[in-house]
């Protein structure tokens, strides 16, 4: 809306802040001065390069900070489309009106900053008393603007300061639906679903939703946010009777949509067209559920049954091929985008469910009662460890729309550090702890996050990470005690022993008892990984002091860099033992209890520095052989706002064009 045109560079100004468009990074970089006369330049001129000098010296002589150019531009506006924050400051000590309306499309100075994407600016200006729901001349409000250019900051810091989120321009466009319809990052679409913005509202000339508009724009990184974490409505038609499940039928399929909203669309499109009880069995939630967590309970029991059979090998490995079969069919027809998340949880509660089964039908009678009670109070054991894993709280951070407000004003105005990804989590909108990390599988952020484990279905951080390693221990020691008991009861009722070698005791296994032998084998398969995985984590605990994230993603985290790659907060095994386990061994050690759901500092000069510094994010840095860039100087004629309705016209003639020219070619070759 308010581009501008740029003269020569003449030096002496700071180069603009830049936002990364798949977050909420901000980062403003000041450009060293560069010695230029300013004695000649009028007001304006002085206020678009910054010499604060020379705007002190005009003001000081008579000239009225209000006083408006002939398309009733003031100085104030200036100031604010180039980031000049001296000069904006010293205007409005001398008074300048901070909602002063200028320019052809009668716009404010906050509206100028926010185009530019210049927050800074921005939290002068609303500090100063600045209204960010002043409609310029096409009816667009400050958030509708950052939307439209995909400044996030800026669009989060609107409304935290009290913007409505749903707020309507004159078209009853939404922020959402802007960035829907003109920004393809994942930002700022999912930062208004997590401040709450409503997904189903309709604009007034088409009736389109926010999923219509990113459907119209082809922008798949909207959609699938919108259908999969806003649950936006597929059903609601717009004016011209078209819901965006009809508008999304015929691309089912097509890379542009991905492969979890294709399975939405087939599921919601076999809903409407259900006709017999059996489909909508099938197609219930629930009843999908509950199939994809006994499904491994069914399959190793038939398994099992099928080995115990009296009959010829071939027909045992034709049966297990059909059970295979049967469950390949069931998993097509009955499971769905959950299976990841339930089937090695499951796969879990299954084995342990006919350890037990076996161990009391089977072992039981064959060893000592004593065996068997320390069978049952390692598995007690294991049951404490595994529950406090699966259910209990990892350490999420976990908070209020009142603090996600006041995280990200402080960190608006905190200056040029800004929405740094070392500190602050754009999906979660919460100011990031030390050692934290967004788990992607629960989309939440996790005190000193570990790892993502399905096996207990949750994530490993600060406040589970002992009992998951005390789950890991007693799984170990159930299965070794599974073994041993098989290995007694092979000894103790069946013609077993070794001296024939490996193939006469899997035959005698085998004719003796073949589901013991079933049994044991799931056991020995789960004590192989178990193993590798408690030596991993052990490894990682009490030699090195860092967790799976840290150990993987080190060279990322600039704490491990300047220690070398190693961590920081390793203090020794023995120490670091004491202080993961929170023991002080009846006083005899003293462990460092950290709250790592609050430890946000860990070292003020590495983890307060800049992550976006300016060798390393090529689009703030400036060789000393290059000048800076220039102001902005405005244009007489300046582009209005992307208007919908414009471009949808625009965007179905170059379809129809693009239409014509295949027939043509057709034709031709034909």
């Amino acid at each position: 809306m308010y581009n501008s045109a740029c003269s020569a560079a003449a030096g002496g100004c700071s180069e603009p802040e830049r936002h990364d468009r798949d977050g909420l990074i901000t980062h403003e970089t000041a450009v060293a001065p560069v010695e230029h006369d300013y004695s000649g330049f009028d007001i304006v001129k002085a206020t678009q390069y910054g010499a604060i000098a020379r705007v002190k010296e005009l003001i000081e002589a008579g000239w009225d900070v209000n006083q408006p150019d002939s398309e009733t531009v003031t100085l104030l506006h200036w100031a604010a489309i180039n980031n000049r924050k001296d000069i904006i400051k010293y205007f409005l000590d001398k008074g300048a009106i901070v909602d002063a309306v200028g320019g052809e499309l009668n716009a404010t100075p906050l509206h100028w900053a926010t185009r530019q994407g210049h927050l800074g600016a921005v939290v002068l200006l609303l500090a100063a008393g600045a209204d960010p729901s002043i409609r310029d001349a096409e009816g667009c409000s400050c958030i509708h603007l950052a939307a439209q250019f995909g400044h996030t900051a800026l669009v989060a810091y609107f409304i935290a300061r009290g913007v409505n989120p749903d707020l309507q321009d004159r078209g009853g466009m939404t922020a959402l639906m802007w960035a829907a319809w003109k920004i393809s990052a994942l930002d700022p679409v999912r930062l208004l679903l997590t401040l709450g913005a409503n997904p189903s509202l309709a604009d007034h000339t088409h009736g389109n939703t926010a999923l219509h508009w990113a459907i119209l724009a082809r922008n798949a990184t909207a959609v699938s946010t919108l259908v999969l974490k806003g649950k936006a409505n597929m059903e609601v038609p717009n004016l011209r009777g078209d819901t965006p499940l009809t508008m999304l039928q015929p691309h089912v399929g097509s890379i542009w949509i991905g492969s979890k909203v294709s399975d939405r669309i087939r599921e919601l499109t076999q809903q409407s067209q259900r006709r017999n009880p059996f489909v909508r069995m099938t197609l219930d939630k629930r009843f999908r559920w509950w199939t994809m967590i006994a499904t491994p309970f069914l399959v190793f029991y038939l398994a099992g049954l099928i080995f115990c059979a009296d009959t010829l090998i071939i027909i045992k490995v034709f049966l297990i091929g059909c059970l295979y079969g049967v469950a390949q069919t069931v998993g097509q027809h009955l499971f769905d985008e959950n299976l990841m998340a339930l089937l090695p949880l499951s796969v879990y509660m299954a084995t342990k469910l006919w350890f037990y089964v076996t161990w009391l039908t089977y072992i039981a009678p064959t060893v000592s009662f004593l065996a068997s009670l320390a069978f049952l109070t390692c598995s007690a054991g294991l049951w404490v460890c595994f529950l406090k894993s699966w259910r209990g709280n990892p350490g999420v951070i976990q908070p209020t729309q009142e603090q996600r407000f006041r995280t990200i004003i402080e960190l608006s105005e905190r200056g040029a550090t800004g929405f740094e990804p070392a500190a602050f989590c754009s999906a979660c909108l919460v100011r990031r702890p030390v050692r934290s990390k967004h788990c992607s599988v629960c989309d939440r952020c996790v005190a000193r996050f570990d790892h993502h484990c399905p096996w207990v279905g949750n994530c490993i951080g600060a406040k589970n990470h002992k009992y998951f390693m005390g789950f890991l221990w007693m799984l170990l020691v159930m299965c070794a005690w599974m073994l041993y008991g098989g290995a007694n009861f092979y000894v103790q009722t069946c013609d077993f022993n070794m001296d024939g070698g490996l193939w006469s005791a899997l035959v005698a296994i085998g004719s003796c008892n073949p589901w013991v032998g079933w049994v044991m084998g799931n056991a020995l398969l789960h004590m192989s990984w178990v193993t590798v995985l408690t030596i991993c984590q052990s490894y990682q605990v009490v030699c090195l002091g860092m967790t799976t994230n840290e150990r993987l993603n080190r060279g990322r985290y600039r704490h491990f860099q300047a220690k070398g790659g190693k961590s920081p907060f390793n203090r020794g095994p023995l120490r670091n033992l004491f202080d993961f386990l929170e023991c002080s061994c009846c006083g005899l050690v003293q462990p460092q209890r950290t709250d790592w759901m609050q430890f946000f500092e860990f070292d003020k000069h590495v983890e307060h520095e800049p992550l976006l510094r300016p060798d390393n994010f090529h689009s703030n840095y400036y060789p000393n052989d290059r000048p800076p860039p220039p102001p902005s100087t405005g244009s007489r004629r300046r582009r209005r706002p992307p208007n919908p309705e414009r471009e949808l016209a625009a965007l179905m003639k170059s379809q129809a064009i693009s239409a014509m020219l295949k027939s043509g070619s057709k034709m031709k070759l034909s």
